[in-house]
């Protein structure tokens, strides 16, 4: 039973990277170019507003959803880690809460902070804006690859499960 569970909560977990690896990989290759291509008052005022309603329950289910399924994942890795499948497990899980969660928590949240108080219409914020641009953008690009990785990951831990 708790052989099955573990097997099932990993195949969940790796959808739920795959979907925030996704949402991340439209936003650092397309969302933010654009926004980067409109004046600063607009995309500022735009990431303002995103930044507001992405905190929903479907983006947050995914998003923090997959953590903790990752911390459950890493806890229950021990059943399998004398395999290949049980390293992979904790592995995942680990990139997963460190490179995505971790580093939203400590770079990509301070950065909207920062831009959520700004006038969009003054000097100082079309200055931040360039700064917020490039900096939100290559962090998020990390968040991206940790969550495809982590997808990996917990796939390959299932591959080779199946496969002992």
């Amino acid at each position: 039973m708790l052989e099955r569970s573990l097997y099932v909560t990993t195949f969940i977990a790796a959808v739920g990277s795959g979907v925030v690896a996704g949402i991340f990989f439209a936003f650092s290759n397309f969302v933010m170019p654009a926004l980067g291509r409109v004046a600063p008052a607009s995309g500022i005022a735009a990431m303002q507003a995103i930044n507001v309603t992405v905190i929903n329950p479907g983006f947050m289910l995914a998003f923090m959803g997959t953590a903790v399924l990752c911390l459950g994942l890493a806890l229950g890795s021990w059943l399998w880690l004398g395999e290949w499948s049980g390293k992979l497990l904790l592995l995942g899980s680990l990139v997963y809460l460190i490179a995505c969660i971790g580093v939203t928590m400590a770079l990509n949240v301070p950065l909207n902070d920062a831009i959520a108080v700004v006038k969009p219409e003054t000097i100082e914020a079309g200055e931040l804006w360039q700064r917020y641009l490039v900096d939100w953008t290559f962090w998020n690009s990390v968040r991206t690859a940790a969550s495809a990785l982590a997808m990996v990951l917990f796939m390959l831990a299932l591959i080779a499960r199946s496969a002992a």
